[in-house]
């Protein structure tokens, strides 16, 4: 049976969604991005799944970006390489509009799409032997405007200038200063620090984590004012089981047991 280069793992509440061609550096195919909305999908409906992993198999990358050995036939035509770009726009799309919180896992090469991919993510884990790199001038492409703009709201202009003109890669040093990624660790420490900060996710208010997520999208959409839907949402915390049992926990001096999923 041939194994899934694009798959989803459940541990508990934490879904595991892992890039496995380790032995082609996790490189994305056109397979992958087109099933990628589908597993997110899967994601979504679960209830019982209260946060996202995003890992590439093994420890030598996260993922090199692209399969560039399908350049020549995604590129063929305008239309076969608008019908690819669609794909990987929504494969994007799809992880960065999650209502549940999503953590990209990085070891290793974390390159070009692959990058993409982990800024799509909310935050950035890495081990301290990753690398990372956007390259797009390094084969003659462009950007989209989304992808161009994740990366600004990431790490500020000047730095998305020097990493998209440049293509050069960037130690895990450097990316934590440039807000690229959140932590670094040791690689042998960073799945422990981050299994135990998912657990922490996974005991906080569920309504809280969704709506925090709202909130920051609609405020780097360009929202400046509630709309009905955001309104609601904040309202809706007061009269919510969370909240009821969040200040009895605290009274009793006792972990919350909450519950909305």
């Amino acid at each position: 049976m041939t194994a899934m280069p694009l798959r989803l793992d459940r541990h508990g509440p934490i879904a595991h969604l892992v890039l496995d061609r380790p032995d082609k550096l996790n490189a994305i195919t056109l397979a992958m991005w087109r099933v990628l909305p589908g597993l997110m999908a899967e994601i979504e409906g679960d209830p019982d799944i209260l946060a996202v992993l995003v890992r590439g198999e093994g420890d030598r990358a996260f993922s090199a970006g692209a399969d560039i050995a399908e350049f020549e036939t995604v590129y063929a035509s305008p239309d076969s390489a608008r019908t690819y770009n669609d794909a990987v726009r929504k494969g994007f799309a799809a992880v960065e509009r999650a209502t549940k919180p999503t953590i990209a896992l990085i070891r290793g090469l974390c390159v070009g799409g692959g990058c993409g991919l982990a800024l799509a993510c909310d935050l950035r884990f890495a081990s301290d032997d990753a690398r990372f790199g956007i390259t797009p001038s390094r084969l003659g492409l462009v950007y989209s405007l989304a992808d161009t703009r994740r990366l600004v709201e990431t790490v500020g202009p000047a730095r998305a200038r020097d990493m998209l003109f440049s293509g050069r890669l960037i130690d895990a040093g450097e990316a934590h200063t440039i807000g690229l990624v959140d932590r670094v660790e040791p690689a042998a420490l960073i799945e422990a620090a981050l299994d135990d900060y998912l657990a922490g996710l996974a005991r906080r208010s569920q309504y809280s984590l969704r709506a925090a997520k709202r909130m920051i999208q609609a405020v780097l959409d360009g929202a400046g004012d509630d709309d009905p839907d955001l309104a609601a949402l904040y309202d809706g915390a007061f009269g919510g089981e969370d909240l009821r049992e969040g200040w009895r926990a605290f009274a009793e001096k006792r972990p919350p047991r909450f519950t909305w999923r």
